[in-house]
């Protein structure tokens, strides 16, 4: 019989050994399980609270951005985006689309800080802006997308800038039509490529500067350059043309180039070097009318002696001829702005001559002018580089017009890199263009 310490032990020793030791793994099981489920539970929380943080919205942030084929998000500003590029911002989530449009999107040209206009369109989480007009060569450019923009989460966006030049030397918008005469006489912009058997007689040599490259070289009595369709370039009101032009000084006067001459536009230097003029054709609600943007280097203006519409008159010491082209190289732009009814020329980047046909006398139909225009025979709608007109069908039957008497007054010299635009440019942008293509 075992002796009984206290009540607990008496209570155990009458306990059979078998149910005790089911009441302890019974204990110890429930415990096991207790802590278990605790672990569980405690885990499923912690899962919950993970999964609720991912439930947060995610700050708006912009991954790429790329302009054509350049990342505009490298460490130094890009310097070869293709005039025609499109620019593409992809972000790290979707995009609210109600938020973004083109007041979000801020394109500004440098040099003269225009506001070019775009269009702007969202898919998912990508933003494509699109320059409504080329953005020419050799031009800065500065991109601001505003603080407006908002993810579907309602996230808003960190307003950024970022700044590209589009490749190649300066030219502006608007460019319809380009011949650099790099070996050949092809258009480098447009669809104006002269069939081979147009291009008559013409060599390839260097040009002004190694900048220029080549440049086509006339003889004076047989070379010839035609280039198709050219009454397209008087489609639009507004005209620019820019070329360089060195005149050899053993010949008596020529026409440089001519699209039906002055039925269209001529550009001409007369035996004496003493003017140069760029005749031009202009249409008005009764008809066509030519006018003369003449340079005499006179210095007379409408406030000094000369014609009522003259503004803008250079006085030299010199004939024009020697002091800007005989044997030496010079870079002309004539240009007409169809809005304020403004014809200049300049001449190594100056603004040697300019006529308001606003102040035409009372009456006189050219004050009605609306923009150039082509009046010409349809079939001679050639632009000749060498002479007054094409070959095919003149509009002008004269002898001294005919294009296929070499005694006439072709050109004889080179020209190089003839820019053609839609648009009237400005005195800023004719400067960049002589700066740039003059170095």
């Amino acid at each position: 019989m075992h002796k009984i310490r206290d009540g607990k032990t008496r209570i155990l020793n009458q306990i059979p050994i078998n149910i005790y030791m089911k009441t302890k793994t019974f204990m110890k099981t429930n415990l096991k399980n207790l802590l278990l489920s605790w672990l569980l539970i405690g885990g499923v929380i912690a899962f919950s609270s993970c999964d609720n943080e991912d439930d947060e919205p995610q700050p708006l942030m912009l991954q790429s951005i790329t302009a054509g084929d350049s990342d505009l998000n490298q460490a130094t500003s890009p310097t070869d985006v293709a005039p025609n590029a499109v620019i593409e911002a992809v972000f790290n989530v979707d995009l609210d689309e109600t938020t973004v449009d083109e007041t979000d999107v801020t394109l500004t040209r440098g040099y003269d800080d225009t506001e070019v206009p775009v269009d702007v369109s969202v898919s998912g989480n990508t933003v494509t802006i699109t320059p409504q007009n080329d953005l020419g060569n050799g031009s800065e450019y500065t991109l601001v997308v505003s603080g407006d923009i908002e993810s579907v989460d309602g996230e808003s966006l960190d307003s950024f800038t970022r700044s590209f030049t589009t490749a190649g030397s300066f030219a502006p918008s608007g460019q319809i039509a380009f011949f650099s005469f790099e070996g050949s006489a092809e258009d480098m912009t447009g669809d104006y490529d002269p069939p081979a058997e147009n291009v008559t007689d013409i060599t390839y040599v260097d040009s002004k500067n190694a900048d220029l490259g080549q440049a086509a070289s006339f003889n004076g009595s047989t070379s010839l350059i035609e280039i198709p369709n050219a009454d397209d370039f008087l489609a639009n009101d507004d005209f620019s043309i820019s070329f360089w032009v060195n005149a050899d000084a053993n010949e008596e006067g020529y026409f440089v180039m001519g699209l039906a001459g002055f039925f269209g536009f001529q550009f001409e230097i007369p035996g004496d070097w003493s003017w140069v003029k760029m005749a031009m054709r202009y249409s008005t609600p009764d008809g066509s009318v030519a006018e003369d943007s003449w340079f005499n280097g006179s210095g007379e203006t409408k406030d000094n002696t000369g014609w009522q519409g003259w503004t803008v008159h250079e006085g030299l010491q010199n004939s024009v001829g020697e002091a800007y082209f005989i044997d030496q190289w010079a870079h002309v732009v004539v240009t007409y702005n169809a809005e304020t009814k403004v014809n200049s020329m300049y001449i190594n980047g100056d603004l040697v001559k300019q006529h308001d046909f606003n102040l035409w006398p009372e009456g006189d139909s050219k004050q009605n002018v609306t923009g150039v225009t082509y009046d010409g025979n349809p079939a001679n709608n050639t632009l000749a580089l060498g002479f007054f007109q094409g070959t095919e069908n003149p509009t002008v039957t004269d002898p001294w017009a005919d294009p296929t008497n070499p005694d006439n007054k072709f050109f004889s010299g080179e020209l190089d890199n003839i820019r053609i635009f839609e648009d009237a440019l400005t005195a800023t942008e004719v400067d960049l263009i002589y700066q740039s293509e003059n170095e």
